[in-house]
């Protein structure tokens, strides 16, 4: 990637950090959304999350550029969000949490991708999550005179979506969807993941699924897991603080 579109491309994930960090202070002012980890806890919870999800980030964003005939080091946030997830829960089996942490990065996530995704549109070419060539009237060319999926707006477009219902459910005080909202936030970007994966060039490593439609595959599995063991309490207490 020529240093235009990389700048371009690290001013948008700056952005999606700044946007994520925000919204989940906005929130935390506004309504009340538990995070039960012990204050002495806090600094080991993140670095976790922080570590697993790095090195995750890079591991199978480079084992598709690898699959995909390309050798070379990438990141992907399908990969960063996996390595948080099973990274977070790997590190309370051993610290002995047993609550459910997940409820106020349910936002961020969701804003965080909305952003970011508009980097990877504006980088071109170079950045490869284009999609696929098509006919259709929104096409866009990333660089290569061909008109092709803008496959990144697909994804933000999405997960705009899901931020817009979530949103309206805090304000609706609906408190299961609060409590759970970080599971249906990772079910979500699993399911719309794994319908663009349709349209993007990433070869298939497992009969016709990419690497990223496998992870799709699992992490839609352990969000529907979570959703269905949450208790559907009859808790009365607020949303809003």
């Amino acid at each position: 990637m020529d240093s235009k579109h990389l700048a371009i491309h690290t001013a948008f994930d700056a952005l999606a950090w700044v946007s994520a960090a925000a919204l989940a202070y906005i929130l935390s002012r506004v309504v009340r959304i538990d995070f039960p980890v012990a204050p002495a806890q806090r600094g080991s919870y993140y670095a976790a999350l922080a570590a697993a999800s790095g090195v995750s980030a890079y591991l199978f964003g480079t084992l598709n550029m690898i699959a995909c005939g390309r050798p070379e080091f990438s990141r992907s946030i399908e990969g960063a969000i996996f390595g948080a997830v099973f990274g977070v829960e790997i590190y309370k089996h051993f610290a002995g949490l047993t609550a459910r942490t997940g409820a106020r990065f349910a936002a961020p996530l969701a804003i965080g991708v909305v952003v970011g995704r508009f980097g990877c549109f504006f980088s071109g070419i170079d950045d490869f999550t284009y999609g696929t060539p098509t006919s259709l009237p929104w096409a866009h060319d990333f660089g290569d005179g061909v008109p092709r999926h803008p496959a990144p707006l697909y994804e933000s477009a999405a997960m705009a979506v899901f931020l817009v219902g979530y949103l309206i459910a805090i304000l609706r005080d609906r408190r299961w969807i609060v409590d759970n909202g970080f599971y249906l936030a990772v079910l979500w970007y699993a399911v719309q993941r794994f319908a663009w994966e349709f349209v993007k060039p990433y070869a298939p490593v497992l009969g016709p699924l990419t690497i990223f439609q496998i992870l799709s595959i699992l992490l839609a599995a352990y969000a529907l897991y979570m959703l269905t063991t949450a208790q559907r309490s009859r808790d009365e207490r607020p949303a809003f603080a």
